[in-house]
């Protein structure tokens, strides 16, 4: 029998292949009263399970593939520290020897007790958090039970295979890889999911929150998976699957075709020049950079250097670190920006508890915070300088002594530098990220002092519309096409090339091709993205006259109707 379902798409592409389904170790486990002769045993049993887990985490945190994305090591640090969480590595074992139980009975209390603290929360990423919570604990009931690890066996070479599953972990989405998977199908998650982010940066074609594909697909069956629409086809008819194989070679001729603009400059229909840059999170992705054409590094992000570690990088190794990008772009500027950490990327030992997070001691506060820490990287940042086409961004600016201090503690180290002979370029331009809506209103003032501007569209809209797009219960209303985020966004480019000063945008929006021509329409000339997504927005920039953007933009503007804005969008991009 033939059916559709439909999900969120997070992963473009189209997979045509057999159905594998991965088995779910259910949480409803027995529960069951032991002798008080076997407690000891059962206790032993949990800790040698929860040894287990440990050294899971271990290999892949020591293995990890170079396919996998930046993200992986900062998700992996989550699980490990949601392990260690005494509410399941300690209290099973109080339970097991107070109570009597089984281990998994006291795992699945103890899990459903964490669960709801989570709950609890107000901040709707911590609340989100909850569904980590229990990949975690499954982990840990998998050791239990004998079945560590999720084990799909190899992909077969004669048939494309898609994994089925409830639920994929970052992890696992890591370690199914390497099969050759030619996508990935979850009853669970949204579009800003751990899960949905691994994918992206694998390039698997991935169609999340199906909720009962794990149910209603059998082994072997036939699929379609369209990662473009988010729709998953079962067992298709001869017509549908001779269209999708059509459409699927389309995808992939495009996507050769597409390579071969890497050394086109991105250049507007009327000879206009746009600048497309990459955002990387290690010295290593400078390759994936060049191989897709950026022509330079818009978004260095350096807090990834401090995670998933138990020591904190020195001066010297986050030095050689900026130095490598610097020199690996011969000449292309490179933004590095200082450290964003808080909220959700936590240094192993100096976690800190807040009831909201995003909203807490991150970014450049968490900086000021932390002289010494922050002089180290500016010390480190400085020295690269001079090897490189170097700048230094600085994130979540809100008020303008957080800038007068960050400029003083720049000044500062820059004379620490001359009094020890230590070459630097002197001219260094500094810039600040417009993500916070009162930097965005006030940008005169910031301007005023900074070299160039970042939009961070992620935290801009989130911050300005009060909504966490990881919530799945509220993502739906985060939406870059609200009237309050097109004026800010216009505002903030119009206001900058007024004033002469370079701006950019860094966030998702820059990689969308749905609001290439909507940015340039603003004005804007330099977007940074994903590598993988550059091509594609060089191919839409190539096709783009700006004379002819002018009108349908400030037709979006005027109009404040959500269906109106999205209907002259597709008029601007046809």
């Amino acid at each position: 029998m033939s059916f559709t379902l439909h999900g969120i798409a997070v992963s473009s592409g189209i997979a045509i292949g057999h159905a594998h389904l991965v088995s779910h170790t259910s949480l409803e486990v027995a529960h069951y009263v032991l002798p008080k002769q076997f407690l000891d045993g059962e206790i032993a049993r949990f800790d040698a399970a929860l040894q287990s887990a440990r050294r899971e985490f271990a290999s892949l945190r020591s293995n990890r593939p170079t396919y996998a994305a930046a993200e992986f090591d900062a998700f992996l640090e989550l699980h490990q520290m949601i392990l260690e969480d005494p509410q399941l590595s300690v209290a099973p074992r109080d339970m097991i020897a107070n109570e009597h139980c089984n281990a998994e009975w006291a795992l699945k209390v103890q899990m459903e007790t964490l669960v709801a603290q989570f709950d609890e929360f107000e901040d709707a990423y911590l609340r989100e958090r909850q569904l980590d919570v229990k990949q975690v604990a499954e982990r840990l009931l998998k050791q239990l039970l004998g079945q560590p690890g999720h084990q799909p066996p190899p992909a077969r070479h004669d048939v494309e295979t898609i994994l089925v599953a409830r639920d994929l972990s970052p992890a696992d989405l890591i370690q199914f890889k390497p099969q050759q998977y030619a996508a990935f199908i979850t009853d669970l998650g949204g579009a800003t999911s751990h899960t949905a982010i691994i994918a992206r940066g694998l390039n698997t074609p991935c169609v999340v929150g199906l909720h009962h594909a794990r149910e209603l697909v059998r082994e072997n069956d036939l699929l379609i998976l369209d990662g473009e629409q988010g729709v998953l086809i079962v067992n298709p008819d001869k017509t549908i699957l001779a269209e999708y194989r059509l459409r699927q070679s389309e995808w992939e001729l495009e996507r050769k075709k597409l390579k071969r603009l890497r050394d086109t400059r991105a250049n507007t229909l009327d000879g206009s020049v746009i600048e497309l840059h990459a955002n990387i999170e290690k010295p290593e992705d400078i390759a994936e950079a060049k191989e897709n054409g950026a022509t330079g590094i818009g978004l260095f992000r350096s807090e990834f250097l401090f995670l998933n570690r138990d020591n904190l990088p020195d001066e010297e190794e986050q030095f050689e670190a900026y130095r490598a990008v610097a020199a690996g772009m011969e000449g292309q500027p490179v933004t590095i920006r200082t450290f964003d950490l808080g909220a959700d990327k936590q240094i192993k030992g100096a976690e800190r508890v807040a009831s909201n997070p995003a909203l807490g001691l991150r970014a450049i506060r968490l900086c000021l915070a932390e002289p010494q820490l922050f002089r180290t990287q500016l010390r480190a940042l400085l020295r690269a300088t001079h090897y490189g086409n170097v700048k230094i961004l600085v994130p979540m600016l809100s008020s303008i002594s957080e800038l007068n201090q960050t400029l003083q503690f720049i000044a500062t180290t820059k004379q620490t530098l001359d009094n020890e002979g230590i070459p630097y370029d002197r001219g260094v331009k500094i810039g600040g990220m417009i993500e916070v809506p009162a930097a965005a209103l006030a940008l005169n003032m910031f301007a005023k002092k900074l070299d160039f501007l970042s939009i961070g569209t992620n935290d801009l809209i989130q911050y300005t519309l009060a909504i966490d797009r990881t919530d799945e219960e509220v993502a739906h209303l985060y939406d870059p096409l609200h009237p309050a985020i097109l004026h800010l966004l216009s505002h903030v480019i119009g206001t900058a090339n007024r004033l002469g000063v370079p701006v950019s945008v860094c966030g998702e929006m820059a990689g969308e091709l749905a609001y290439t021509r909507l940015l340039l329409g603003f004005g804007l000339r330099q977007l940074s993205m994903f590598p993988a997504k550059v091509p594609d927005i060089k191919q839409r920039v190539l096709t783009t006259s700006l004379p002819e953007l002018a009108p349908l933009t400030q037709k979006i503007l005027r109009a404040d109707d959500p269906m109106k804005i999205r209907d002259l969008l597709d008029r601007l991009n046809t």
